[in-house]
Formats: structure tokens, sequence, C-alpha cells
């Protein structure tokens, strides 16, 4: 980048240096000559070095665009899921169907009967020696066990 202004005062310097080299003469008029070519390398380097900042600052500034350029808008397509096997599904059951009731025995975890119907396809299947009905200070439940269920290979299903 500096390359030719560090040339330039390079340059400058040997001839300084070969001036000095000569017999000493206390002529002005020497003086003032090397004085006068150093004074005009000096300006020569700064015009260089002008001249190639306003080169970078000019390659820095983008044009502006003469139209916009739109290009249509491609909306993302939503992948769904593909279900699960049924064999997989059916063995899945809803974690919304689960509840908790409190019973005088203790805590008492079952599928209610009526979420299992509106939410799973296969209540039908549901092993009958699951099925549980509980009392509770609200009146009784119907359902299936969650711990019996879970013993015959159903699981809960995560949402």
């Amino acid at each position: 980048m500096y390359s030719k202004f560090i040339a330039t005062v390079a340059a400058a310097s040997i001839l300084i240096t070969g001036l000095s080299a000569a017999p000493a003469r206390a002529n002005q008029d020497d003086v003032g000559r090397a004085l006068a070519a150093l004074l005009g390398i000096a300006i020569v380097g700064a015009v260089i070095h002008e001249n190639k900042k306003n080169k970078k600052q000019r390659a820095h500034v983008k044009p502006a665009p003469r139209h916009k350029v739109h290009k249509p808008v491609q909306k993302q397509r939503h992948v769904k899921p593909r279900p699960l096997p049924r064999r997989v599904s059916q063995h899945l059951l809803p974690g919304r169907c689960l509840r908790s009731f409190e019973t005088r025995r203790g805590t008492a975890r079952i599928f209610g009967q009526r979420c299992l119907e509106r939410h799973y396809g296969f209540t039908h299947r549901l092993p009958q020696h699951c099925e549980r009905r509980v009392r509770t200070d609200r009146g009784s439940r119907s359902g299936f066990g969650a711990n019996c269920l879970r013993k015959q290979g159903y699981k809960l299903a995560r949402r």
C-alpha cells in the first residue's frame, strides 16, 4: 500500500546520502536544492497517499439500485409427522386422560373412561381386568388402572 511512498523516501535518503558524501562545501545553493528535492518528494508521497485513500472510500460506496427486484415469498411448507404404526399407536395412551383421585385407601391413578373414549381409538381393546371403579368425595368414577395398564405394555403418550 505504501510501497511507492517508501520507495520515494528511500530514494530521497540515498540522494541525501550521496550529497553528504561529496566534499564538504558550505554552499547555500546545494543545501537549498536538497531541501527543495526533499520537499518535492514529500509532496508527491502525500498526493499518492491521498489518491489511494480516495480510491478506498469510493470502493466502499454502493450505488443505489435503480429498481427493487421483488422476489416472491415462498411459504414454508409444514411437514406433518407420519402417524405411528397401528401396533405402536394402540399402546400409547393420551396423557390428558390420566387422573389422580384421593380415596380412603390412598391415591388412585386411573385413565378416565369417557376421556379415553373421546381421545383414544382403541378403548374396546383395553384389558377388561384393568377396569376400575373408584369412589371419591365427588362420587364414583370409572376407568382403567394406570399400573395395571403399564404392566400390560401400555405407555403414556408424551405431548
